[in-house]
């Protein structure tokens, strides 16, 4: 038997995989097809695959249990698993062949057909040969021999693979591997040792930093196309074509107003009129309608269809995936007849929507292969700017989380402390997070807590100062490069002369009432609407066609209303703009110029009530296209609309009863009511009501005012309007959305009723089990995997049991993963009867002195590729049946943990309680409730 060389250093192991054959129990992930196909060939019970496969998803998601598969989450059906019965796979059986397959990859020196033959010595001789170490637990190998008895940790709780999409990663896995990866770094004394471990220190700040100055360059990118993109509906400008409006024409003396004609902007009006010899029609004529039109379906239909083609779940391709033997696996669609009545799960438009529910997702644990790729990050700048500009309802502040996220998951796998450790590379997702609010509205501590209170789920104090770091470097770099020529981060950032007065409070909990009524109206409206007319209905095949008919409605209703029209963070400025005495700027006739001409006054809020009706309708259906679109500024716009129409109001009755007692204190000003500071208030209160948001969104709305003045006004009707939306819709749209998609997010933050519910009634049971005290071959554990798969539990895994001294029960000894059993057998395939052993019997320095041994000499019997101890959790978490559920939900959300197995009060095994099984239990528990 060939082996490794005595002197073999741990570097020489940590090669790349090559795109072969797995060569070792620890090697890369090979391709999925090749791993499939060399699991169905071990033993006679294998499925063939057709050689032309359509391009399908290849992740072994859980199929949704709904009519038409439309969501993409594993929010499972708890099903009994089929155990198999040891006795009929014992059983000496003969691969057959597949017909038509010929496979590129070989293993060195390995027959040309599969033989249930196949010498153990001879496999072991194989793999001996070439052995790189670079799966997901890489780094853990230390070839140190006097690290064998502080790393005994590694081995006890075992190696993993890399993460399949939608599961969950073990948060305690990868927090006892970065502790070993550290301790490691602080036992060399030299210099080079020391120096090594300063850099491993400051790494996170470093790509924090990167993460934040390249988040701002996409952001200032992306409003730069969004404003030229979004004028060119109007016009061009003869001096530079390709300069938007506001960079062509000269700026009033106040920042916001384009009331004045300018001459160096050119309409589609006035083309056509200079073309035909025509009087120009102005900006409401046909030609500039039609023209408008037609642009902005072509943005909006340009960005869906980048969408749907370059961010589909279908086109994203990894070897990362695991459950290779689930029936949803086969690309060319064929399922055999145990699964053939099984719905498909619907396919996915990475780049669509805000991301913010997704990303929550990905935050609290689960994977989703490609979402933060650079694919995504491309298409969805790009997407963004092109559905901003089309003039649809919707904003560019929550994509902006989505692509920071893209480029924090980017930049931080460029090392393998990230690369390799999910629990650690969510470190600085959170930190990005916080740094695209920053460069949404300009306000890096707003940002900071937002990821804390919406989006993070694990944030420890070095995350916050990471996070709080990235933000203002996001902020900074933004704020240098001046994206809209003011010198200002975001276009709605405005300040007031005027302070608030004790009597407005009460409009300012009506505002409070107000935005909560909405938020949770629009909640339910916009959920409804999202399953039954677009998940119902012929829009759900054609989403590019539903995407046309909203920009049709939008240019419909928006373009004789100017502020419909408008641009919705131009919008949003003007509302909360304060009309000064003595100004030319009249913010696009927004400024009642006499309060007291009723005519007057109802002139300006009927315009602003049509543009809140008309925004509000549309936001309903336009969120949740598939374009990449945020909720942010249409309700910041709808609010605004409604605090503004109250302003106006409180302004016109000051006039109207100067002498009353409630206008005493303004002591004769008659300006003394400003109604943008009403707008800003309704603005934040409508925010708080569909998102749910506070302590965040309140900073967020100090630092776009530059002051505390108006704290208390913006803190009351935000608390007002989250009472109230809750007391209506306990769940905000992220939420909404979540449960729409079936994403599986288990949020930490709700409490549950368990009522006389035990761990019993959660409890599986019926989980097929590894025994050790009887013949476990390659043939019997792939069947057992096989079955496993095919109830739709490949989040799963399986409990290594023994009989108890009695033998009245039998006692835990381990759990594998069902990923990595799958990757051991594909490293085995070859032997299908060889027996698999699970050690288990090493006191602390027997282990000690094999894990030394298994490091140093691959020849030993440690590195037997059939001895799949190496995978085995030895430690797993357990509970007691008679714990309270309470309990048992802490391990899940405090301790994040992946499986539970339950034991009885005499510690015997009694089953498994996996994380999906507990979320699964969680909605059933809600839905009753």
């Amino acid at each position: 038997m060939s082996s490794l060389p005595q002197n073999n250093s741990a570097s020489s192991l940590l090669a790349s995989v090559q795109p072969g054959p797995p060569s070792g129990l620890l090697s890369g992930p090979s391709d999925t097809d090749y791993r499939r196909q060399r699991l169905q060939r071990i033993g006679s019970c294998s499925t063939p695959i057709a050689q032309n496969q359509e391009d399908d998803e290849t992740t072994a998601l859980r199929a949704v249990p709904q009519a038409g598969g439309t969501g993409y989450g594993t929010l499972p059906i708890v099903r009994p698993r089929r155990a198999c019965t040891q006795s009929s796979l014992w059983v000496d059986r003969r691969p057959p062949t597949l017909p038509g397959l010929s496979l590129t990859r070989s293993v060195p020196d390995s027959p040309s057909t599969f033989s249930p033959t196949f010498t153990r010595d001879t496999l072991r001789s194989q793999i001996s040969q070439q052995r790189p170490i670079s799966a997901y637990d890489a780094q853990l190998v230390d070839s140190n021999a006097d690290t064998a008895d502080t790393d005994i940790d590694v081995r006890t709780n075992g190696f993993r693979v890399w993460y399949s999409s939608f599961s969950s990663i073990d948060w305690l896995h990868d927090a006892i591997k970065d502790s070993v990866r550290f301790s490691r770094l602080r036992r060399g004394k030299s210099i080079r040792s020391r120096v090594r471990l300063a850099f491993d220190k400051s790494l996170g700040w470093i790509i924090v930093t990167v993460v934040g100055f390249l988040t701002a360059v996409v952001a200032f990118l992306v409003v730069r196309a969004e404003q030229w993109l979004f004028d060119v509906k109007q016009g061009y400008c003869k001096t530079a074509w390709w300069h938007a409006q506001r960079f062509c024409c000269p700026l009033p003396d106040e920042y916001g107003s384009l009331d004045d004609h300018c001459s160096a902007w050119r309409t589609w009006s006035d083309v056509f009129a200079s073309w035909t010899g025509s009087e120009s029609g102005g900006e409401e004529s046909a030609v500039q309608y039609l023209v408008y039109t037609i642009i902005a379906v072509l943005l909006a239909s340009t960005s869906s269809l980048l969408t749907i083609y370059l961010t589909a779940s279908t086109t994203f391709v990894t070897r990362k995936e695991s459950g290779v033997l689930s029936p949803g696996f086969d690309k060319s669609g064929g399922q055999n007849a145990s699964s053939s009545s099984q719905p498909k799960r619907g396919v996915i438009y990475y780049a669509a929507g805000s991301g913010i529910p997704e990303i929550k997702t990905i935050l609290s644990g689960f994977v989703i292969h490609g979402y933060l790729g650079g694919r995504v990050l491309f298409t969805k700048a790009l997407g963004l700017a092109l559905s901003v500009s089309s003039g649809l309802s919707l904003g560019k502040e929550g994509p902006f989380v989505h692509i920071a996220s893209c480029v924090g998951n980017i930049v931080s796998r460029y090392h393998s402390k990230y690369e390799n450790n999910e629990a650690k590379r969510r470190e600085i997702l959170s930190a990005a997070c916080a740094a695209g609010v920053a460069v949404a509205f300009g306000a890096p501590i707003g940002g900071t807590l937002f990821s804390l209170e919406e989006v993070s789920y694990f944030f420890p104090p070095k995350v916050m100062w990471r996070s709080f770091f990235c933000a203002m470097i996001a902020a900074v770099t933004l704020r240098f490069l001046n994206p809209f020529g003011t010198g200002k981060v975001v276009l709605f950032q405005v300040t007031y002369d005027k302070d608030w007065h004790a009597y407005e409070l009460i409009f300012f909990i009506l505002l409070g009432v107000l935005g909560g009524v909405y938020g949770a109206y629009f909640s339910k409206l916009n959920y409804r609407w999202s399953r039954d007319v677009r998940g119902g209905t012929w829009l759900k095949a054609h989403p590019v066609a539903e995407v046309v008919l909203v920009t049709l409605v939008t240019t419909i209703l928006c373009f004789l209303n100017p502020y419909a029209r408008m641009g919705g963070t131009e919008l949003i400025y003007n509302l909360f703009s304060e009309c000064r005495t003595g100004s030319k700027n009249s913010h696009f006739n927004l400024c009642v110029l006499d309060p007291s001409n009723f005519n007057h006054v109802w002139s300006v809020v009927r315009a602003i009530l049509v543009a809140m009706i008309v925004k509000g309708f549309l936001t309903i259906i336009t969120f949740g296209i598939k374009l990449p679109a945020g909720i942010f500024i249409p309700t910041l716009g709808v609010g605004a609309c409604a605090g503004r129409i109250v302003g106006i109001a409180v302004q016109w009755l000051q006039y109207h009863y100067p002498d009353s007692t409630v206008f005493a204190v303004c002591e004769g000003d008659m300006d003394c009511v400003v109604p943008g500071l009403y707008a800003m208030v309704g603005a934040a209160a409508a925010l708080s009501g569909v998102t749910r948001t506070t302590v965040s969104l309140t900073v967020i709305m100090f630092e776009l005012t530059d002051t505390l003045t108006y704290a208390v006004p913006v803190m009351l009707s935000v608390l007002v309007a989250k009472t109230v939306a809750d007391a209506l819709e306990p769940k905000g749209i992220y939420d909404l959305v979540i449960e729409l998609s079936q994403l599986p997010y288990l949020d930490a933050k709700h409490e549950y009723l368990w009522s006389n519910l035990s761990i019993k009634d959660v409890t599986d049971r019926d989980v097929d089990v590894i025994r050790v005290d009887q013949r476990n071959t390659v043939e019997s554990l792939r069947d057992q995997l096989q079955s496993l798969l095919d109830a739709e539990h490949d989040d799963s895994g399986f409990p290594i049991l023994r009989p108890s001294r009695n033998e009245d029960g039998v006692r835990m000894v381990g759990y594998i993963g069902a990923s990595e059993l799958e990757h051991a057998l594909t490293v085995v395939a070859e032997g299908a009867t060889e027996e698999v052993y699970f050690h288990t019997t090493y006191t602390h320095e027997e282990l000690a002195t094999s894990y030394s041994s298994w490091v140093e000499e691959p020849r030993q019997s440690e590195d037997d590729p059939f001895d799949f101890s190496v995978y085995m959790d030895q430690a797993p978490l357990t509970i007691q049946s008679n714990s309270p559920l309470e309990l048992l939900h802490q391990f899940f959300v405090k301790l994040g943990a992946r499986y539970v197995i339950v034991t009885d009060t005499d510690g015997d095994y009694e089953g498994v309680i996996d994380k999906k099984t507990w979320l699964a239990f969680l909605s059933e528990l809600e839905e009753k409730s």
